[in-house]
């Protein structure tokens, strides 16, 4: 079939939750994907800060083909050696103390949250605990995930949700610290707002949420599905804040394309789950696993987060030149390779117009456009997706001031 006729076969049996773009994604290499009809993009977006080595890299590809050969599934009713060493990995990049694996970033939260609840539960003897979440702020689509999501448009058709979340203003403290009670179970926050408009937290702000927490027994979660694994420069985004969280999600990049997620903990608040409280047929089995242990390698060996402090810093400098030449951007913000330009019109048709000029680029809300290269990224690269992102902006805003 040819790509008309997949697109067309794909709007008829494909649920419509996505407007996409009109191309059939067929291979990828380093840092380019290719159609079905061989055309070649230079992909800026990492499958939305998924793969973070690229594409077809050897390394991760054959410890998969040699996992398949081995133990695809199990269950989580026995050990398996591909789980067992993820954890500690992680465990020993996050500082926390325990992991339980999912399948998603949404259901990390889903864990997150329940792990929250029972630690209230055990400590006071009832389920009247209330978690504060953020304005802005985006953890998921379930239903769990999206009552603590800080956008209405996203809750309120589907309301009504789970109850006792209250929402505070991001990077304002006093407005936090208002919503505090003696009911409060948690605060969750992203350590730097994605979906929202890559906004990262206050220093200051997060340091002080974290002394609350500490201070009043309150769990504090931070979700790095997005930003954490590297993307901002270290392993998570808080280890730049001098804090640690009680709870903290990932997902994304730590399997780099594979369906895996974790949510993991400190010992005090993982021990308030025992055998029956949570669960996951697929969750953590050795498949996936085996991508998350490979990962973790992949980091050590290539020491990734060096080159993406360097980098960071080249792709910084090349949109700061592109705000100063273009009227239209008014904004720009982000921590190492997690980016944003704000915009005074809308992003869509600005992302349409690169993807004719072979770059993929994503943005976030109405009127951003987030920057999530794969973390191989080059000067090069950079280089060329500003050439295409200059021009898209030219034909978009010609016959009026750039």
């Amino acid at each position: 079939m040819d790509k008309k006729e997949l697109t067309g076969l794909g709007e008829s049996v494909l649920l419509h939750t996505y407007n996409r773009f009109d191309m059939v994604l067929d291979h990828g290499d380093g840092m380019y994907l290719y159609d079905i009809d061989g055309t070649k993009y230079l992909d800026f977006a990492a499958g939305i800060a998924v793969c973070a080595f690229g594409y077809n890299n050897k390394t991760y590809n054959d410890a998969l083909k040699a996992q398949i050969d081995k133990l695809v599934h199990t269950s989580n009713l026995y050990y398996n050696e591909p789980s067992i060493k993820a954890a500690e990995l992680f465990c020993k990049a996050s500082g926390m103390d325990r992991v339980f694996f999912t399948n998603s970033g949404t259901e990390a939260i889903e864990g997150a949250i329940k792990l929250a609840r029972k630690y209230y539960y055990e400590k006071h003897g009832s389920a009247d605990s209330v978690i504060i979440a953020m304005d802005h702020s985006f953890h998921g689509r379930s239903m769990g995930a999206v009552s603590v999501t800080g956008k209405k448009a996203y809750r309120e058709p589907f309301e009504p949700l789970i109850g006792g979340v209250v929402f505070a203003e991001f990077n304002d403290y006093e407005d936090v610290l208002c919503k505090v009670s003696d009911k409060t179970a948690a605060i969750i926050m992203e350590t730097v707002q994605g979906e929202g408009g890559i906004y990262p937290a206050d220093k200051v702000f997060l340091q002080k949420i974290a002394a609350l927490c500490k201070e009043k027994d309150i769990v504090l979660i931070l979700d790095e599905i997005q930003c954490g694994m590297g993307r901002t420069g270290t392993m998570f985004a808080y280890q730049q804040y001098g804090i640690k969280p009680d709870i903290v999600t990932s997902a994304k990049a730590l399997g780099c394309g594979v369906p895996v997620g974790c949510f993991a903990a400190v010992e005090k608040v993982a021990s308030a789950m025992v055998p029956g409280d949570h669960g996951s047929t697929y969750g953590g089995n050795p498949f996936v696993c085996k991508a998350v242990e490979t990962v973790f390698g992949m980091f050590e060996e290539t020491k990734i987060l060096d080159h993406v402090n360097e980098i960071a810093k080249v792709l910084w400098d090349e949109l700061e030149a592109i705000k100063s030449e273009y009227p239209v951007v008014t904004g720009h913000r982000g921590l190492g390779l997690m980016q944003g330009l704000e915009f005074s019109i809308p992003a869509g048709p600005i992302v349409k117009e690169v993807i004719k000029n072979k770059c993929i680029l994503i943005s976030a809300g109405t009127n951003i456009i987030r920057f999530v290269p794969p973390l191989i990224v080059e000067e090069c690269h950079i280089k060329d997706m500003a050439a295409c992102l200059r021009k898209a902006l030219d034909t978009v805003t010609a016959g009026s001031e750039k």
